[in-house]
């Protein structure tokens, strides 16, 4: 690792030992705080235990889910969109209607109608990834260049071929920017509804550590959930610097 590479852990480090001095010197006793020597200790044995491997299975198999589901729904829509202005426009209300909807507010609706378990936390994150999908990809083929679809009527394509051939390989590099913003809302969304009611996952471990009052419990499942998340986020970079190259970038900036 390079310096310019360290420079970025420099202020946390600072901050988790000057935490860490502070709470020794200050025989930290308290319900919601506990030091980071303490945190990662727990987190060790949370580990070691399978407690924190199987929350993660638990919770990243409905993010996972959720997130295919409703990002290929939003494709789909996306693309329809995109491609017909009528149907945008006969849309447009209802969609802005229905987007606003917290995903967490349909937790009762889907308590009610699936129970606990995955299938109720898969249904919510898929309705909370359908709308970035749906927003960016419309708008990714909309900044489409025009003379690519001229090409495509101009060979008489039919529309499936056109939206295969043409209209994705021309949007995909903004597409998995959606995807990479869907990707985080699912796991944000996925750890929410297991706070709030579903009895599985990280979110689960982090409301048992908290009524077991064990605060270096609860915290290292934060700190494990931010690795996750920062994980999955350099994994998808990294993906999109791979597959796309220089468009990568003038995508995320778009």
């Amino acid at each position: 690792m390079t310096i310019d590479h360290a420079k970025p852990l420099l202020l946390p480090l600072t901050a988790l030992v000057a935490f860490e001095a502070w709470a020794r010197a200050a025989h930290l006793q308290s319900d919601s705080l506990a030091p980071p020597s303490a945190i990662m200790m727990a987190m060790i044995g949370a580990l070691a235990d399978y407690s924190i491997p199987i929350a993660t299975r638990d919770t990243l198999f409905s993010a996972f889910a959720g997130l295919a589901i409703g990002g290929a729904i939003g494709l789909a829509l996306g693309i329809a969109f995109g491609t017909s202005d009528a149907l945008n426009r006969l849309m447009e209300v209802t969609v802005e209607a229905i987007r606003p909807i917290p995903s967490i507010a349909l937790l009762p609706i889907a308590l009610i109608a699936l129970g606990f378990g995955y299938r109720m936390e898969i249904v919510i994150v898929a309705f909370a990834c359908i709308w970035p999908m749906l927003i960016l990809s419309s708008a990714a083929v909309r900044g489409i260049e025009p003379r690519l679809m001229e090409v495509s009527r101009a060979l008489r394509l039919p529309h499936a071929q056109r939206v295969w051939k043409i209209i994705i390989p021309a949007a995909l590099p903004r597409i998995f920017v959606a995807f990479r913003l869907s990707a985080g809302i699912a796991l944000i969304v996925a750890v929410t509804v297991e706070i709030a009611i579903n009895p599985i996952g990280l979110g689960a471990g982090i409301m048992l550590a908290q009524q077991a009052l064990r605060p270096d419990l609860m915290l290292a499942y934060l700190v494990w959930i931010g690795l996750i998340g920062y994980g999955l986020n350099v994994l998808l970079i990294l993906t999109q610097r791979r597959l796309f190259g220089r468009a990568a970038l003038s995508g995320a900036s778009a």
